[in-house]
């Protein structure tokens, strides 16, 4: 009898365990799958709707709604602005019948959606009407967008722009992007051919699996090592966490051997053969990487990590936009790639091997050093209004992090801006009526580092930021340097956004 208890038991602890799987399938790994699918009750009752208006912050419509053709199953279809689609595809993604919501249209999906409007006087009590729709305004502009567009050109790459005083995100295009239309059509063949061709890892250069909403901008946090950029945190840390280290003078080295770290098994080079060491004030305008990876050692693997951990590194970044968290947070030191090994923390203290992030959160990091050491909440939404014009709501400004202090935010400000007057970005050429504040960075990448990824963070005017920035130009030759590849793009941004409004 005992024996039989037990069996019986583990058959339903086996059942139990067995609708625990088939729970888990449905809730999670088929629950997006399902929600869009096209014969759900819920999506086809969505159809005979009309979705509202997505519009710019200058106004322009970017998404809306039309009748769909007759012989559709569906009554209305999306349809996106065939002049900024592809500038704003990223951000506003699509509400596809086959493969569901993204973007925008899914962050906001509930005011986007055909809904009762909600009672607040006597009128709307006693007037009865058909369901309403609101209009999402967002943060962005058509001319930062196209801006953007411009400075890329053909290169493979992203530009994210902050407003570092509220979070606004002004700009957030990466190359290359993709046209939503096809891939909201109603007919099934025109909709999967896009689809198919937009995953191909020939177009989009990086990997199998990468679709058309893996914008470089926000979701590939894990592909970039951030290069020099990095040292601005790295020397934030310093102030913050070994304020004596600040003037420590860091010995000379061209080359730091094997085994001066323990772990290590190779050389660390300066590019180009560079002789430099010294203090903090000598080694970021020049951009001393066997400086900066002494300087991290020095700091301590756990002060570095609380330090990258209060700029948002290792963490899912706030943003509106559908979240990833696989994608879009930024590492830095994890125990997947840290061994306890003081080689790591090197080369991670210079934005290399155990440091990657995404152009969102090196923008944010600039932004930190525009606001105070502040970090504000970044966003694409600016307000909302219904059909009638009245404010349904508008997004309110809310800090993320206290970065840093404000005294340490001041000090690297002041040190970025020397990249810019005396160090590695001299070479852009920024105009000194914009007062810019920069940092460069070459990241090595590819197998056997044969490739580099050029990165540029930045704010202007440095004495009254009202903008901070992050470009990236991954996979270039190992021949170009960060300034070459990514400043010119940055100063194309920051003269967009500094210049003439119209």
């Amino acid at each position: 009898m005992a024996r039989r208890i037990r069996w019986l038991g583990l058959g339903m602890v086996l059942c139990f365990f067995i609708l625990f799987l088939q729970l888990n399938n449905v809730e999670v790994v088929k629950a997006h799958s399902y929600a869009t699918n096209p014969k759900n009750p819920t999506v086809i009752a969505e159809s005979q709707q009309p979705r509202g208006v997505i519009q710019s912050a200058d106004g322009v419509t970017l998404a809306k709604s039309v009748l769909a053709p007759k012989n559709s199953e569906l009554k209305y279809q999306r349809v996106y602005n065939p002049t900024y689609a592809q500038l704003f595809s990223a951000v506003v993604g699509i509400d596809s019948p086959i493969y569901g919501k993204y973007g925008v249209e899914e962050s906001y999906n509930s005011y986007l959606l055909a809904h009762n409007k909600p009672v607040t006087s006597l009128k709307d009590l006693l007037t009865t009407g058909g369901p309403v729709t609101d209009t999402v305004t967002l943060t962005l502009t058509t001319r930062l967008q196209y801006a953007a567009k411009l400075a890329l050109g053909n290169q493979v790459g992203a530009v994210v722009a902050l407003d570092p005083q509220t979070g606004a995100v002004l700009a957030m295009y990466s190359n290359p992007t993709y046209d939503p239309n096809p891939l909201v059509s109603v007919n099934t063949a025109t909709e999967t051919a896009p689809w198919n061709a937009d995953t191909n890892p020939d177009r989009t250069g990086y990997a199998t699996g990468f679709t058309p909403f893996t914008a470089l901008t926000y979701q590939d946090a894990t592909r970039f090592g951030p290069g020099s950029t990095f040292k601005t945190v790295t020397t934030a840390a310093a102030y913050d966490r070994a304020l004596p280290l600040v003037t420590t003078q860091i010995p000379y080295f061209t080359t730091i051997p094997v085994n001066y770290f323990t772990g290590q098994s190779q050389p660390l080079s300066n590019d180009d053969n560079a002789h430099c060491g010294g203090d903090i004030a000598i080694m970021l305008p020049e951009s001393c990487d066997t400086g900066y990876a002494i300087l991290g050692t020095k700091i301590g693997a756990a002060a570095m990590t609380a330090e990258a951990d209060g700029f948002g590194f290792n963490q899912q970044p706030p943003i509106d936009l559908p979240h990833v968290p696989a994608l879009q947070t930024s590492q830095f030191l994890q125990p997947k790639c840290y061994d306890n090994a003081q080689v790591f923390l090197a080369y991670s203290s210079i934005g290399q091997k155990c440091t990657t992030a995404s152009p969102l959160q090196m923008a944010m990091v600039a932004s930190a050093f525009a606001d105070n050491g502040t970090i504000m909440t970044p966003h694409v939404m600016a307000d909302i209004h219904d059909s009638d014009g009245n404010l349904v709501t508008r997004y309110t400004p809310t800090v993320w992090k206290q970065a840093t202090s404000t005294n340490t935010a001041l000090q690297v400000k002041n040190l970025m801006r020397q990249v810019v007057l005396n160090g590695t970005a001299t070479i852009v050429g920024f105009p000194a009526q914009d007062d810019v504040a920069a940092k460069t960075g070459t990241a090595q990448a590819g197998v056997g580092n044969t490739n580099v990824n050029g990165w540029m963070i930045a704010l202007a005017p440095a004495t009254n930021p009202v903008v901070a920035l992050a470009v990236v130009i991954p996979n270039t030759p190992l021949t170009q340097v960060g300034a070459q590849v990514a400043g010119p793009v940055m100063k194309a941004m920051i003269a967009a956004v500094l210049g003439p409004q119209g």
